[in-house]
């Protein structure tokens, strides 16, 4: 009689528990770390990470980066494990950004920055919004931009981006999987794909409205 063969055992780590995210590639590679339990907080998956990080691999060294609506910190932090010289965290749920501040700290880094306000006021510096002292560079290299789905705000946070952009930069754009979007002139798509009820792009900047 013959014998049922072993299946091998799966080389994929486990999925992080409820509340977590695991860093998938670069020094932090496999460390998991606690996001807090907001409601609609979804941090971007792993497969969705692993596609955007492999199209950003060339140019995240270095790069000033801007996580917008950053929720876990998944993307930011998954850029300064890659090499990014700074990412300025942006989140308006206090108790997301205080977490997300913890996170860092538990990493031991300070080249992030967690700014407790909405992506607008940031990106306008409107008065008494966030710390001025505390703003990031004026122009940046990456910029993340994954909002609530169901705020519907991906229009007027690229109207005001514009003035916060480098010469050639990347942004990264996340939206349910047939939302349309009409992106600023000169923005030209380098990548999408849709996966599940996602769908992604890459947009470069190829004249920004005012570069740094």
């Amino acid at each position: 009689m013959s014998r049922p063969r072993a299946r091998k055992p799966s080389r994929r780590s486990p999925s992080p528990a409820p509340g977590q995210l695991r860093i998938i590639g670069g020094d932090w590679r496999g460390r998991k770390l606690q996001f807090a339990a907001v409601e609609g907080l979804r941090p971007t998956g792993d497969r969705l990470r692993e596609t955007l990080f492999n199209w950003l691999q060339f140019r995240l060294v270095g790069a000033r980066c801007l996580d917008l609506f950053a929720g876990s910190g998944a993307l930011g932090l998954e850029a300064l494990s890659r090499g990014a010289a700074a990412v300025d965290f942006v989140e308006l749920n206090r108790q997301a950004a205080q977490t997300l501040s913890s996170q860092l700290q538990l990493l031991q880094c300070d080249q992030g920055r967690v700014h407790n306000c909405s992506a607008a006021q940031y990106l306008q510096g409107t008065p008494g919004s966030c710390d001025p002292d505390s703003y990031g560079p004026n122009s940046y290299d990456i910029v993340f931009i994954d909002p609530p789905f169901a705020g519907n705000l991906w229009a007027e946070t690229l109207a005001v981006l514009a003035l916060r952009l480098a010469a050639g930069a990347l942004v990264y754009v996340e939206t349910p999987r047939d939302s349309a979007l009409a992106p600023p002139p000169h923005w030209q798509l380098q990548k999408e794909k849709r996966a599940g009820q996602v769908c992604m792009r890459l947009f470069q900047v190829t004249a920004p409205d005012r570069a740094q």
